[in-house]
């Protein structure tokens, strides 16, 4: 019955029936010892209270359960009664509960603290969270890394990043690793107050430990960067992170060509996308062909044909936009047999142009007397659009 007055929300009726428990004890209570499912009862009741921010009729549950137990509650017990407390902001009443706990000689746990810790850290009381923190320790609770996780996230929220980065590396030399968690807390935070500098040398010195959980994703990092315009940093960063075999995630480096494009730095997103392409990494095909055309538009073609072969040997096929910049390269340093050989292999990969643009390819590569590989183009060329 309490359980489904609980979960449907049903209060009124639920306090009907927890004093009807109070009045009327269970049979089985009759002996020495109470009923052993009273506490569980209660617990159920006290958990549905706290959940909808009923907590003063959480505390008359509270008390009355204490008086039909035998002994002390469980630490269980008292944990729901103080995450409610900070749950509604009640933080001075949880720490009563807190105090009534240790009176009662219940001896709290890690969620104890933890739920505690993050309410002084809400309540900006970031040296009382500390204090607790030791207190844990002598009390031989050790803490764990949500323990960790909630302080460094207080301090980040009081703007005291120095005390959280403080309180990063006590966790590793303690021995804990960093969660997913951890590193949102520590590099997503800092970028998100232009910091982005800062969170990169904190990010390689933490990698250099081995402390970064594999798969995280730096993508705000380097995003970070892009936006300071701290590209030099940035272009450093990744290719570190490259260098150490680290897996990225290609919207990481293509994140990055992009914002050197939009900066006039083509040789350093060359430079960049090459690298990608030999360790395995694919850009997305928009990105790869801004890359060739810019190379193209200074004049540049070879190597941008170059980067094509290497792409495509990374199964990053060539695609129509990626010939017609090509050919349009060639065209333009007046190199007709690579631009032939272009058409050639647009031909072989099923890439037909309308006639329009047949028009404007066998122009730009016949300017002056065609060759008899120009003319064979062509024939091919005609023949297939007829």
């Amino acid at each position: 019955m309490v359980r489904t007055l609980a979960i449907t929300d049903r209060f009124h009726d639920l306090n009907s029936v927890l004093e009807g428990m109070v009045s009327n004890p269970c049979p089985c209570s009759d002996g020495i010892f109470s009923c052993h499912r009273t506490e569980a009862i209660f617990r159920f009741a006290i958990n549905a209270y706290c959940r909808v921010g009923r907590l003063d009729d959480a505390l008359v549950a509270f008390g009355n359960m204490r008086k039909l137990i035998d002994g002390k509650p469980s630490v269980i017990l008292y944990n729901i009664m103080i995450n409610g407390f900070v749950r509604y902001a009640k933080h001075d009443k949880a720490l009563t509960f807190y105090d009534k706990m240790v009176k009662d000689r219940v001896t709290p746990d890690v969620y104890t603290f933890n739920t505690l810790i993050s309410s002084y850290c809400r309540n900006s009381q970031f040296g009382s969270a500390l204090e607790l923190f030791k207190e844990m320790k002598v009390k031989g609770c050790n803490p764990n890394v949500v323990s960790f996780n909630t302080l460094i996230r207080g301090f980040f929220r009081g703007k005291k990043f120095k005390e959280g980065i403080e309180m990063a590396y006590e966790m590793l030399d303690l021995g804990f690793q960093f969660s997913d968690v951890t590193c949102e807390i520590l590099f997503v935070g800092l970028c998100r107050e232009n910091r982005a500098l800062e969170a990169s040398n904190l990010y390689v010195d933490i990698l250099r430990k081995d402390a970064i959980p594999d798969g995280y994703d730096c993508l705000h990092i380097v995003q970070g960067l892009c936006l300071e315009r701290k590209m030099n940093k940035a272009l450093e960063f990744v290719g570190e992170l490259l260098e150490k075999g680290k897996i990225l995630n290609p919207v990481i480096c293509t994140t990055l060509i992009d914002s050197l494009l939009n900066l006039g730095k083509v040789e350093d997103a060359f430079v960049l996308m090459e690298r990608m392409l030999k360790l395995g990494v694919v850009p997305d095909s928009v990105t790869y062909n801004c890359v060739l055309r810019e190379m193209c538009g200074l004049g540049r073609t070879t190597d941008a044909n170059r980067l094509r072969l290497l792409a495509s040997s990374k199964s990053l096929d060539p695609d129509g936009m990626t010939y017609n910049i090509l050919v349009s390269g060639f065209s333009r340093e007046g190199r007709k047999e690579e631009g032939e050989d272009i058409v050639e292999k647009m031909l072989d990969d099923g890439y037909i142009p309308d006639l329009a643009t047949y028009n404007r390819l066998v122009s730009g590569l016949s300017n002056q007397n065609k060759s008899v590989k120009s003319k064979q183009v062509s024939e091919g060329m005609l023949k297939t659009l007829r």
